[in-house]
């Protein structure tokens, strides 16, 4: 009997957070977690970006401990009890919370998608600004695979080039554009960051890697 489309795509997550890189990732955030718990009852963590699949399908890992997870996006996300919080926000400018609200703040694969330059400044300050700890994961732009697009190269090439490749085929994550100005909208969705880069956004952060084959595959800014 074959999968539905659903049960198939729930599949799809549920490897994606199988990933031994990103279980890896979320014990080394867990650490954090476990330092903070150490000297208080429980943790108040603040997602910038994230959704209630992420922790659910991580929840082996974390259900023990008393965490209470608040999540900030554009739209509502859906919260299934009451150790979850949503907020709706832009990461760029979350003035309604003040200065420390929570104990750690996390992003993973975030901070790429804010926009330009400036806009991924005026994030990491939001960030630094909200709790003393922090978590912020990000792809490598030096990565030979751009991990949306999942094409190799395309991010080091030309925009004109990269534009083409995409209006012939579909790309990763994204439908083949139909338009040029499509084409630039995918192009546009994520803006990779190198360790400088983060360095230069999070100076009073750890930059640590994450390699795959003795390359850097991620980024993670630690504070």
């Amino acid at each position: 009997m074959t999968l539905s489309v659903a049960s198939q795509e729930d599949e799809r997550e549920a490897a994606c957070y199988a990933n031994s890189f990103r279980q890896a990732r979320f014990k080394r955030l867990l650490a954090i977690v476990d330092d903070i718990l150490v000297k208080q009852e429980t943790c108040r963590i603040l997602d910038v970006g994230g959704w209630t699949t992420y922790w659910q399908f991580l929840e082996p890992l974390w259900r023990d401990r008393p965490i209470h997870i608040t999540m900030v996006n554009l739209t509502d996300a859906p919260t299934p009890d009451a150790r979850f919080s949503s907020l709706t926000g832009d990461a760029r400018d979350l003035s309604q919370l003040p200065d420390s609200s929570f104990d750690l703040v996390h992003s993973n694969s975030v901070i790429e998608h804010v926009g330009l330059w400036r806009d991924q400044v005026r994030m990491a300050n939001e960030v630094r600004r909200l709790a003393p700890r922090y978590f912020v994961q990000t792809p490598n732009f030096w990565f030979p695979i751009e991990p949306h697009l999942r094409t190799p190269f395309i991010h080091w090439l030309p925009m004109p080039w990269r534009a083409a490749i995409v209006r012939r085929r579909a790309c990763g994550y994204y439908p083949r554009a139909e338009s040029y100005g499509q084409a630039r909208d995918i192009i546009d969705d994520a803006r990779l960051l190198d360790a400088q880069a983060m360095a230069v956004l999070f100076p009073d952060a750890v930059i640590e890697r994450e390699r795959v084959a003795g390359l850097t595959k991620s980024l993670m800014a630690i504070r």
